[in-house]
């Protein structure tokens, strides 16, 4: 079957490719079942070089690599060459710090000796999403190669570029053979490679439907896997917030990357006290932003990435306007079949789309609430549970609520992101399991304890 891959901007069919028969997919399953013992049998110093060389690759080619990213998902030039560093540190962190992760834990008992020690268990295949198509490979990548296990990815259609990119990358910067491979295959062979034996895990970043399917298949084949899914993250303004320093944030949150992210803010949940004036700045900001190429500089807001997901968006917010919503600006599709405008919700209340569902693009919604305990209340009120801030004056405060909220990360007065240093992940329907920082490195490995009397 061939796929064609449209520009978001454009319009046009850039790039066609062909999906992998039977027999491609045997070829790399069986070259990173031979690579793996040889792989995990370099040393920590041997991988991290390795991988040290693949960042300076990354950002060697990193012009051309963005060009990949804007083309096929319409991310902002930007946005992308700012992804494609992050991944480069994620290498570069990696490679100095796994050493750190992976040494034995030392556990007094009345053994002579009794630790923890960590090992890699084989091939993970990871399932990847189109909207941060370098970082979130590598948010998985680096970690699982450093910990000396091996790597398939099978990314979102319509980046097949950007896959293809990645293992060029690896495997000049002198990643052997087998140890990362891309496959282009559809969803019933993505199954088909969850049942083999010789995959030992499976890591999903993607919609909440995609991952119960995953998580369904690894399961009966008693499969390790770790699922990021979606959010509908709150931006929680109590009454003494800093308006100044969190307006910018509040903007670039929600309308960055097109609104295609899962810890983008989409519920601002904002005190009476200061509701009018926080909703007053955000609109006029949020006018500003206008749909155009990705590729040019001064363009603020980028397309989305397919038709069909600027309708699903739109169709949510024409839902939640006739169900009581008021719409404060955007709202209108543009004549370009990717383009929406900055939109702005007020007055979202339960039973609207805009309240329950996750709106992924540039759409926020403003909830108002009386206090403190209101916010907290609201902000928990959600099937989501990944990303949250949290905006006050008061530094004990904000770390009060914050203790309240169930998601995977809350920040208080700062933009809500994933870091390398920190681990990553959701909880309820955003996912289980983590990634980054020691917690991600020890997802997928045998964590082994030897105890010798």
């Amino acid at each position: 079957m061939t796929i064609e891959v449209v520009n978001p901007w454009t319009g046009q069919v850039d790039y066609r490719y062909a999906m992998m028969d039977g027999a491609a997919i045997e070829a790399k399953l069986a070259a990173a079942e031979r690579a793996f013992p040889a792989w995990s049998g370099l040393t920590l110093d041997e991988r991290a070089a390795v991988l040290n060389t693949v960042a300076r690759a990354l950002r060697a080619g990193r012009e051309a690599i963005a060009g990949f990213v804007t083309a096929e998902m319409g991310k902002l030039r930007r946005e992308a060459l700012a992804e494609i560093e992050k991944s480069a540190w994620c290498c570069e962190y990696y490679a100095g710090h796994a050493a750190q992760y992976l040494d034995d834990d030392m556990i007094a008992t009345e053994a002579k000796r009794s630790f923890v020690c960590y090992e890699p268990i084989g091939c993970v295949l990871a399932v990847m999403p189109w909207n941060f198509p370098i970082w979130q490979v590598f948010r998985f990548l680096a970690p699982a190669l450093m910990a000396g296990n091996v790597a398939l990815l099978k990314h979102a259609t319509n980046v097949p570029r950007c896959a293809d990119v990645i293992e060029r990358v690896l495997r000049e910067a002198g990643v052997p053979e087998g140890v990362f491979a891309t496959l282009h295959v559809d969803n019933t062979q993505t199954a088909a490679l969850i049942a083999d034996a010789r995959i030992r895990a499976v890591t999903l970043t993607g919609s909440e439907r995609a991952g119960r399917s995953v998580a369904a298949t690894a399961g009966a084949h008693l499969k390790k896997c770790v699922m990021e899914l979606g959010g509908s993250d709150p931006f929680v303004v109590l009454a003494d917030a800093d308006l100044d320093a969190a307006m910018p944030i509040a903007l670039s949150s929600r309308f960055g990357n097109a609104g295609q992210t899962c810890i983008a803010a989409k519920r601002f949940i904002v005190v009476d006290a200061v509701a009018d004036a926080f909703i007053e700045r955000f609109v006029d900001s949020a006018r500003m932003l206008a749909v155009g190429d990705p590729s040019v500089d001064a363009t603020t807001l980028a397309p989305m990435a397919r038709a069909d997901l600027r309708d699903a968006v739109h169709r949510q917010v024409q839902a939640s306007v006739a169900a009581g919503a008021r719409l404060l600006c955007g709202g209108e599709p543009q004549p370009l079949p990717t383009a929406y405008p900055a939109t702005i919700l007020d007055h979202v209340a339960p039973g609207m789309p805009a309240y329950h569902e996750e709106l992924f693009g540039p759409a926020a919604s403003i909830l108002r609430v009386r206090d403190e305990a209101d916010a907290a209340r609201v902000a928990n009120d959600t099937s989501f549970g990944l990303g949250a801030s949290v905006w006050t004056r008061d530094r004990e405060r904000g770390e009060r609520v914050a203790r309240g909220i169930a998601a995977g990360a809350v920040f208080v007065n700062a933009l809500v992101r994933s870091d390398v240093r920190l681990p990553f992940g959701g909880t309820k329907s955003s996912g289980f399991g983590r990634e980054l920082a020691g917690h991600g490195i020890h997802e997928f490995m045998n964590i082994k304890t030897i105890y010798v009397a």
